[in-house]
């Protein structure tokens, strides 16, 4: 009965935690259509509410967006937008950290949550998993006088939180495993582990003359 039991938690655990967060999600999605005139939401026009249309609209917006932003014109009224902004004080410093964090991750040649690193942390003989977040230089790396690594060290199971630390290059041990896979690893608290097969070391390389009379 017990083995019974476990492996219906298996399949109906997952599934419910699947659904209960695409719920959330699709509930705060559809949140926009508050955005829209009271006449064109879809309970005024089609009489009943229909889930998920809030995310279709979030799509929308955004794809849109960047649309405008992408070509000449566009990108005139977001540094007109951005100018705005930056003469106000305390939206100017939360937006300008903001987007330089948007661009470092969502950039294709950025080095942020690329690779997973293994580290020495919270002290010597204890290993944690992290994400190397960049590799630029900077005073840090003048001021230290080492070649240090931006890492991010999260917290488990939440992974939104955890500690930013900067590692000298050679107390990093990089790890094969995809940022996915690490993430799952971290969320499980190690319960799943990555599938990682070990390379196998070269054997002698045969004499072509063994075997042969003289």
């Amino acid at each position: 009965m017990r083995r019974y039991l476990i492996a219906g938690l298996l399949v109906w655990v997952p599934l419910g935690v699947t659904l209960l967060v695409v719920k959330l999600m699709v509930e705060t999605m559809d949140q926009t259509l508050l955005l829209l005139p009271a006449q064109y939401r879809p309970e005024a026009l089609f009489g009943v509410h229909v889930p998920g249309l809030g995310l279709v609209l979030s799509l929308v917006v955004v794809f849109l967006t960047g649309v405008v932003a992408a070509n000449l014109l566009g990108r005139q009224l977001v540094a007109l937008g951005e100018a705005v902004v930056a003469r106000i004080p305390l939206v100017r410093s939360i937006y300008t950290s903001v987007k330089q964090l948007a661009e470092t991750v969502f950039s294709s040649g950025g080095q942020s949550f690329r690779k997973v690193l293994l580290i020495e942390y919270p002290r010597r003989g204890l290993w944690t998993l992290a994400f190397q977040t960049g590799s630029d230089l900077g005073e840090a790396q003048v001021r230290t006088g080492a070649d240090v690594i931006n890492v991010y060290v999260p917290t488990t199971p939440n992974p939104t939180s955890g500690f930013f630390l900067m590692v000298p290059r050679g107390e990093i041990v990089e790890l094969e495993m995809t940022v996915d896979e690490g993430l799952k690893m971290l969320l499980s608290m190690g319960a799943v582990v990555p599938a990682w097969q070990a390379p196998q070391p070269a054997g002698p390389t045969p004499d072509p003359a063994a075997g042969t009379d003289a």
